[in-house]
């Protein structure tokens, strides 16, 4: 009987520092995660490419459509943040800190010509009327401009895949 209380006491024991290392693990974790200012994340987020980094700002706006794309905004810039699950519509106007995974959606030639090609094919089915063929068209234009007067084969655009926030009071 007093090896049973004992190897039960000493699995207790166990458990009970186990649950100690994995919450000063989850602390130092948390710890770890970069801030990244608004101004400064398009210019940063390359450094932290499918790593997690904290944002801090005033939700703008919640897309009313899919309800899962956030614009995240301060003085010195914006941020776009995607869910797979719907955002609380309240949240507009709400100083928020977000966690989330550096997302980098690369536009190359080749992406354009895709785009011209959709472009091409809305307008030949009839679903976008002239002015929208001619928005796309000069909305390419511009992504291969930048391309060529920044001399490069491509342009990064970041998002954040959204992990958890926290309302700022």
């Amino acid at each position: 009987m007093k090896k049973i209380v004992f190897v039960l006491a000493m699995v207790i024991a166990v458990i009970s520092c186990k649950t100690e290392v994995n919450k000063a693990e989850s602390a130092e974790k948390s710890a770890e995660i970069p801030f990244l200012a608004i101004g400064e994340f398009d210019v940063k987020a390359g450094e932290f490419v499918n790593k997690e980094v904290k944002v801090q700002g005033i939700v703008d706006h919640v897309c009313k459509h899919s309800g899962k794309k956030i614009l995240l905004v301060s003085d010195e810039g914006n941020i776009h943040i995607t869910s797979e699950e719907r955002f609380d519509a309240t949240l507009t106007g709400s100083e928020i800190a977000f966690n989330g995974i550096v997302v980098e959606e690369r536009i190359d030639e080749s992406y354009c010509l895709k785009m011209e090609e959709d472009n091409i094919k809305s307008h030949s089915e009839g679903a976008s009327n002239e002015d929208q063929f001619k928005a796309k068209k000069k909305h390419i234009q511009t992504y291969r401009d930048q391309m060529k007067a920044e001399n490069t084969d491509h342009i990064s655009l970041y998002t954040l895949k959204y992990v958890s926030h926290s309302v700022i009071d």
